[in-house]
């Protein structure tokens, strides 16, 4: 039997999905409807047992008609053909009875295993098969560039790791640089919603300096209100006394001179004496720049800012920003490190650093971000896409529409 059911039988079965995320969480649909957004619960049973599920929201288009999305979903078991097709077909009556043009899915389902570097692993996850088989039941398969959520992403297992397993796991580079960060004294604070202003303006200046849109205050704050007093969401935000960290470097340059006075004056002493010799003139410097910018920022500055989602069994590292001034600092790195840490003393199972381009040429703009994540040395993940399936002839006219709109 197929129809709506209640947020809280949606809820308890999406509870025990392997496929949940946040993104099907009935929070989202909350968070839709106040873009403009109708939701819905639809349900499957049989023999009085949900065997497949989803939340769907529709928001209306041209000609009176609706464009239906069910995000991360459908849930359900994906190796059950039958199921996928009868689940498929009630969906489509539902739409088309509620002038739906299309319906939209894009499961949180894993293509292809792969490695840390993209590499597919012999014997490992292996769901090619779903992409032909939904295609043949009407599916239109959504290219890359016009998905609604990420598609490829960069994750870690954390289940049954301890802080040092994973600190001793990550490249020597990224480890070297998160332990230079806790040196210099950089604290990472959890903001209060009160306090999201200062996480806006760092994302602001971030999208102002690559080109990306921002989401408004308003969403950061809706966020928080939804999953905080579930406590599955974190504002983190790293934060450095420059008095502080000036006293830190003048206490480094001293011990450094006094070793340097310590050594004889013996000619073989001479190449520890240069190299003590660049290390105080490394610090000055350092102690100069600080100095400048306590003057120009006052004590206290704000280095970068991180969200993240917590619904078990993940961590998901959603979004962040950095000054481009401070990223010397890589205040990053230290965020990352305080929530790996969260992941592993909370007992999830992974932590998903999200979002990468699927393009791993060195040369592509968004290298970079690939390239930090892998320090940590994880794994590529690739979902399967994002699909819609046509329940009218408007359908055709929207995408005519779009190309023509290109």
């Amino acid at each position: 039997m197929f129809g709506e059911i209640k947020e809280e039988e949606y809820r308890k079965y999406w509870g025990k999905s392997p496929y949940k995320t946040f993104l099907s969480s009935p929070e989202i649909g909350v968070l839709r409807e106040k873009e403009g957004w109708q939701k819905y619960f639809l349900g499957l049973k049989k023999n009085n047992e949900l065997k497949a599920a989803t939340m769907i929201v529709a928001r209306k288009s041209h000609f009176g008609k609706y464009d239906f999305y069910a995000p991360r979903g459908f849930l359900l078991d994906y190796n059950d053909k039958d199921l996928i097709k009868e689940f498929t077909d009630d969906v489509k009556k539902f739409v088309k009875g509620h002038k739906g043009y299309e319906f939209r899915i894009d499961p949180y389902v894993v293509n292809v295993e792969r490695d840390t570097n993209a590499k597919i692993v012999d014997g490992g996850k292996d769901n090619r098969w779903l992409d032909s088989y939904l295609e043949k039941l009407g599916y239109k398969k959504i290219s890359k560039e016009e998905t609604e959520q990420v598609i490829w992403m960069y994750a870690l297992d954390t289940k049954d790791k301890s802080e040092d397993d994973m600190m001793k796991n990550m490249k020597p580079n990224t480890r070297n640089t998160i332990r230079k960060a806790l040196k210099n004294g950089i604290e990472i604070d959890e903001l209060r919603k009160e306090d999201l202003g200062e996480f806006f303006k760092i994302m602001e200046e971030t999208g102002k300096r690559k080109g990306f849109n921002v989401r408004n205050l308003k969403y950061y704050e809706n966020m928080y209100d939804l999953y905080k007093p579930k406590d599955q969401i974190k504002f983190l935000i790293a934060r450095l006394s420059l008095k502080d960290y000036i006293k830190g470097l003048e206490k480094s340059k001293k011990e450094a001179e006094e070793k340097k006075n310590a050594l004889g004056p013996a000619k073989y002493n001479d190449g520890k004496r240069k190299s003590f010799d660049n290390e105080i003139a490394s610090i000055e410097k350092r102690i100069n720049s600080a100095k400048e910018l306590k003057k120009k920022h006052g004590d206290i500055i704000n280095l970068s800012g991180s969200m993240f989602i917590l619904t078990k069994p993940e961590v998901i590292y959603l979004s962040s920003g950095n000054y481009d001034e401070f990223m010397n600092f890589n205040a990053q790195y230290l965020i990352q490190w305080e929530m790996i840490k969260y992941a592993v003393n909370n007992k999830y199972d992974r932590y998903n650093f999200y979002g990468i381009s699927g393009n791993f040429d060195k040369n592509d703009k968004d290298y970079g971000i690939y390239e930090f994540k892998t320090g940590f040395n994880g794994y590529v993940e690739e979902l399967i896409g994002e699909y819609a399936y046509p329940t009218s002839f408007v359908y055709y006219i929207m995408k005519l529409i779009h190309k023509i709109r290109k």
